[in-house]
């Protein structure tokens, strides 16, 4: 087993400590139950009646079926599918065999829906309400306000309204921006961190509204503990290809490329072929996304059916991106997601894409390819595949230019 260290962050906004943990003892019950008093990084009491791997039956007549009409199956009523409620609790706690049992869970969902839901993860539920009532402050400001945080090249800072499209999306042919606003924030760097004295792309600080006391402090504490849940999914994934548990640590350490998007979907009256978010896939390793009670959220099934997923009380909604899909050499789906947002409530959500470092090479893991099954994406490094995934998306980035990625961290 490779050495590794992975560093769980404490959630508590007033500490600046963090517990560096052996990946050799990464199954220890030490490695997971980090004090769950105080907001630090615990986990969730079990679901009442939610098991190890319940199944959630969706049917498919909640799909926005005015946009997704052409993929509407015959029988209404009776298409259903399933998205897996993983429990991780198990293996948090430490349990013999639970990384095993818990890789195989994973791998069925990767395989099958690209999607599940992730019970007893460990964020409290105070830290969630919180950041959904830091989101609701900022996105109140004046827009002369928030424009003065404006998204700079490497997708930190506000984005407004109709100021992305889902221009690299093979799923829908977008012809309308989408209809939502976002603030995005990273890790954050201090002025004097090495990264932000060199101007290292992709690797600076964030941008804060200064007439928000306590919003910096209650995003970051949000940002902390699901960097640190995206971490500790880190070896599941690994079980679930067959791989060390340990394999993915290299490319997440050093701080990972990860970053918070705060959306905010207003009231608005959809018209043909708008979108709050088009159909398109993630870039990153993996999502997570909590949501507020509206409903808008639509993904698309390898059958080519759309689905809307309930809202399933302490857990988050994970998704699979392109970099995983694409180390897997695509034995893992990214699934086609989008959001239609029609009436007259305001819409939230927090969406999390937990990345690979920047400057690390992303290459086909070694028990997804064999001489029957080649390789079908060569080596690449992260920031040149981020960045082209921006350039395509957000029309901000026609202000900055080509932008040169520094190959310093390969």
């Amino acid at each position: 087993m490779r050495s590794g260290r992975f560093m769980v962050i404490s959630a508590t906004p007033s500490e600046s400590t963090s517990k560096s943990m052996d990946m050799g003892a990464f199954s220890s019950a030490e490695t997971y139950t980090v004090a769950r008093e105080r907001g630090k990084l615990g986990w969730l009491p079990h679901a009442a009646g939610i098991g190890y791997s319940h199944w959630v039956r969706i049917a498919a007549k909640d799909r926005p079926m005015h946009l997704f009409k052409e993929n509407a199956p015959a029988d209404m009523d009776a298409a259903v599918t399933r998205i897996p409620v993983i429990d991780f609790g198990h293996f948090f706690a430490g349990e013999p065999g639970a990384l095993a049992r818990l890789g195989g869970e994973v791998r069925r969902a990767c395989e099958t829906a690209g999607f599940f839901y992730i019970l007893n993860h460990g964020v409290p539920e105070a830290l969630i309400d919180g950041a959904f009532a830091q989101s609701k402050r900022f996105h109140a400001m004046p827009l002369d306000e928030k424009r003065k945080l404006k998204l700079d090249a490497y997708n930190i800072g506000y984005l407004e309204i109709n100021a992305s499209q889902q221009s690299h999306s093979t799923v829908h042919k977008a012809t309308r921006p989408n209809q939502n606003e976002s603030f995005f924030v990273t890790h954050d760097r201090a002025p004097d961190h090495p990264d932000r004295i060199a101007g290292t792309p992709l690797r600076a600080g964030n941008y804060w509204p200064e007439s928000l006391p306590g919003f910096r402090e209650g995003v970051m504490a949000y940002f902390r503990a699901v960097n640190a849940l995206g971490q500790c999914m880190l070896p599941a994934f690994a079980a679930a290809l067959g791989l060390d548990e340990d394999y993915f640590a290299p490319l997440f350490a050093d701080e990972n490329h990860a970053m918070l998007r705060m959306l905010h979907y207003p009231p608005t009256k959809i018209e043909d072929n708008d979108f709050g978010a088009g159909p398109h896939t993630d870039n990153s390793f993996l999502t997570i996304l909590a949501r507020m009670e509206v409903p808008g959220l639509a993904i698309r099934l390898p059958s080519g059916e759309w689905v809307t997923p309930p809202l399933i009380p302490g857990t988050f909604l994970v998704n699979i991106g392109n970099m995983m899909r694409r180390m897997s050499n695509d034995r893992f789906l990214s699934t086609p997601h989008g959001v239609i947002v029609e009436g007259a409530q305001d819409r939230y959500s927090l969406a999390y894409f937990h990345s690979p470092h920047a400057y690390r090479t992303i290459e086909v893991a070694p028990t997804c390819t064999d001489a029957d099954n080649p390789p079908k994406y060569p080596p690449a490094l992260y920031a040149d595949l981020i960045m082209e995934f921006f350039s395509a998306n957000y029309f901000h980035q026609k202000d900055h230019g080509k932008v040169e990625m520094r190959n310093r961290y390969v």
